[in-house]
């Protein structure tokens, strides 16, 4: 079959790999129909988060059509059509009983070197290096899912493709964001990234009730579907200074909650973000933390900060004395796919949430390699690049 794979960093590469099997009683067998770049990707594709070998699969947001299945699985059949939650979840440690789904003790095959750099060892996710149990994407015909009944999910009539796509990862992200804020009705969140996720952070926040949600971005095409699409304030962080604008448009106070959608290699103008870059391109610091550090400055006292963005490692000038003194809540995390994603299929189906705006760019599997260029350097308005393999 025929699939995107990494080939050494900023590398890729469409080629001929072989078919997956079935190898547990659980794992069921995808044909792929749609699989999403996503922005966390490309932490691995530069080479900021370890452990990538050549010829990985990539690629981990997906929908696709059940081929086949293990002699244990019970809720799923061949010819089901199914969206998959990126993380890979057993359903039955305490963990998964607890639905903190991305934390599971078992799904990781691979543990020795999360659990040196972090403590302990999450999940796994599809696609997402050794580090996260050395899955093959989604970027390929087909895949395997182990723990089928757990993470797959069968696809309610009528929604497009290049829609549930985005209930596999930036859908539950953004919702999980959002959810962690804790909103009561009547709340400022501020959201920086203007991307799937942050935007899908933003639609959650508004169905949570939040009275105003405002973007930060740089990039005028991104800021302008946003305010269009979901009714949002924007903030254009090269033309404006970010916590200057957050206390004019909150009287002073603060976003009641701060949500931060960029992750480890986080872009900003000025010469912090110029020694943030150095300092990473040197590998003397792993992330780049500029929206974090503006997320906790910019909350007001008593609020939340809510991390989804990804991040891989350490970071300099954490503005830890802010958090503390001004008695903030921190809440981050690899999202909980399996206990969100049912709901917000739900969701889907009625338009509640409507994400397929997200896919301005669907193109063939082979077109992959310049998918992600488009995506990466931003070019042509590209929000998301959705591939298809061929039928």
């Amino acid at each position: 079959m025929r699939a995107l794979c990494w080939e050494g960093v900023g590398k890729l590469a469409v080629r001929d790999v072989p078919e997956p099997g079935i190898r547990a009683e659980g794992d069921i067998i995808v044909k792929v129909r749609a699989s999403s770049v996503c922005g966390s990707d490309l932490h691995l594709i530069n080479g900021y988060l370890p452990a990538m070998r050549e010829g990985d699969i990539l690629g981990h947001e997906f929908t696709g059509e059940v081929v086949e299945t293990g002699p244990g699985v019970q809720r799923l059949r061949v010819g089901d059509r199914v969206v998959v939650g990126s993380v890979v979840a057993c359903g039955g440690c305490w963990y998964c009983r607890t639905e903190q789904y991305s934390l599971c003790d078992n799904s990781n095959p691979q543990p020795v070197l999360t659990e040196k750099l972090w403590g302990h060892s999450p999940a796994g996710i599809l696609g997402y290096s050794h580090a996260a149990g050395g899955y093959s994407g989604s970027h390929a015909e087909y895949i395997r899912v182990p723990f089928g009944d757990v993470g797959a999910f069968k696809v309610p009539d009528g929604v497009a493709d290049d829609a549930v796509v985005f209930a596999s990862d930036a859908m539950p992200t953004g919702w999980m964001a959002a959810d962690f804020c804790a909103l009561k009705g009547g709340e400022v969140v501020a959201v920086w990234g203007a991307g799937g996720v942050g935007q899908m952070a933003a639609r959650s926040a508004q169905i949570l009730g939040a009275e105003r949600v405002i973007v930060i971005d740089r990039l005028p095409e991104r800021l302008a579907t946003a305010a269009d699409r979901l009714g949002v304030e924007t903030i254009n962080y090269a033309e404006t200074d970010v916590l200057e604008a957050l206390r004019e448009m909150t009287a002073g106070r603060g976003p009641d909650a701060c949500i931060e959608a960029v992750g480890m290699e986080s872009h900003d103008v000025g010469p912090i973000y110029a020694y943030d870059k150095a300092k990473q391109s040197a590998r003397l610091t792993t992330d780049r933390p500029t929206s974090v550090r503006q997320a906790i400055m910019a909350c007001r006292k008593g609020g939340t900060v809510s991390i989804v963005g990804v991040h891989g490692g350490l970071v300099d000038k954490f503005p830890l004395g802010a958090a503390m003194n001004k008695a903030l809540v921190l809440r981050m995390g690899q999202m909980h796919a399996q206990r969100y994603i049912p709901m917000l299929l739900d969701r889907l189906a009625v338009g509640e949430i409507d994400p397929g705006y997200l896919a301005t760019h669907p193109m063939s599997l082979e077109d992959g390699v310049r998918g992600y260029e488009l995506f990466e350097k931003k070019q042509d308005a590209c929000l998301r690049s959705v591939l298809h393999p061929a039928a």
